[in-house]
């Protein structure tokens, strides 16, 4: 009868929150495994509005955004945090959100907004990028690449470990970034351009873990005998606020040329459905504020969208962000995504 006490505490627990959110005094947050703010700026937020926030993390981007289309005539939460622009099609395909225009959208860029619908706000940016040994580079006299093509001469073979793209958020962004360069058609397109990595003795690993921590040679410590890593243009800060030796500076850097960078925006929505439709709107209006925006940057290394709003010394220091980062329509990478991952796969993992 285990099974059935558990099933009464959590038809308990759910009808509890429930109540709580018609009250206005919780509001759920349904987000990704890497969701992290300061104890103080959560706690600003629910003294100033008398609303207590619930944290329901749901593993990684795709699998939040699953669980919020299979549940979408029973939410998990009240508003959803950290749908992406690889997934953001799906979502909206899925009409899980209810339209909310925050009044703090208008210190964003629009370029940063999908459409003029408002069903999901942005909130955040990253790039993932090309990382490099400083050490290693210097040592070897060897130029950065300049250009993906680069990545094909000789005096790269070897250099470079790539995640998975159907397995790792990073390593998808990195396939993006190539179908937007050389394109998916035509005589030669993205996969010729994967063959000839696979040529040049490209690794492929499934995760960003394995790549940085057991084959890129600064994040494995001497372990690992790759000088170049399919990472973030944020990792570079990390490692100085994270090294042995913050006061050394950079040990590492991140390649931001045109087009060698794939731009992840994250965003948030009201859920439709929601047990407590204001208090997610609140939430999102706070995600705007500039308490909020500052405190980002060193709890999930993501930039702030909000203009005016200075990123920690770090960042300034040893970050860069792209000029011309590569992109793809949403809707196309909704539309395609499944078939261009299987086509990577046949070429690089059979």
């Amino acid at each position: 009868m285990v099974w059935r006490a558990i099933a009464f505490a959590l038809v308990q627990l759910l009808a509890l929150s429930g109540a709580l959110a018609q009250e206005g005094e919780a509001v759920v947050v349904l987000t990704h495994d890497s969701f992290a703010i300061s104890e103080s700026v959560l706690d600003a937020f629910e003294v100033e509005n008398g609303i207590t926030v619930e944290i329901l993390r749901s593993g990684d981007a795709g699998q939040m955004v699953n669980q919020a289309i299979l549940s979408k005539s029973n939410p998990l939460g009240d508003v959803l945090y950290g749908v992406d622009n690889t997934f953001l099609s799906r979502a909206l395909s899925a009409d899980i959100f209810t339209p909310y225009r925050s009044a703090g959208l208008a210190h964003v860029e629009v370029a940063f907004l999908p459409d003029d619908s408002h069903r999901v706000t942005p909130i955040d940016f990253g790039d993932v990028c090309l990382n490099y040994d400083i050490a290693y580079f210097e040592e070897h006299e060897l130029a950065l690449p300049q250009s993906l093509s680069d990545l094909l001469e000789p005096e790269y073979a070897g250099l470079l470990v790539a995640e998975n793209p159907a397995t790792s958020s990073p390593g998808l962004a990195f396939l993006l970034a190539t179908i937007a360069e050389f394109g998916d058609d035509g005589e030669t397109n993205y996969l010729d351009y994967w063959r000839a990595l696979a040529e040049n003795d490209v690794l492929v690993v499934d995760g960003w873990t394995d790549a940085y921590y057991g084959e890129f040679t600064v994040g494995s410590r001497g372990i690992g005998a790759r000088p170049l890593v399919v990472s973030y243009a944020s990792s570079p800060p990390a490692e100085v606020i994270y090294g042995e030796d913050p006061e050394a500076g950079a040990v590492t850097g991140a390649i931001t040329g045109d087009n060698m960078c794939y731009r992840q925006i994250e965003y948030a929505g009201v859920l439709a459905g929601a047990e407590n439709p204001e208090g997610a709107k609140l939430f999102i209006d706070y995600m705007l504020s500039p308490a909020f925006q500052e405190d980002m940057p060193l709890n999930m290394f993501v930039f702030p969208v909000v203009d005016g709003v200075v990123p920690p010394e770090a960042f300034t220091a040893y970050a860069e962000v792209p000029e011309k980062p590569a992109s793809l329509d949403p809707a196309r990478i909704e539309e395609k995504r499944e078939a261009w991952i299987q086509a990577w796969a046949e070429v690089m993992l059979r």
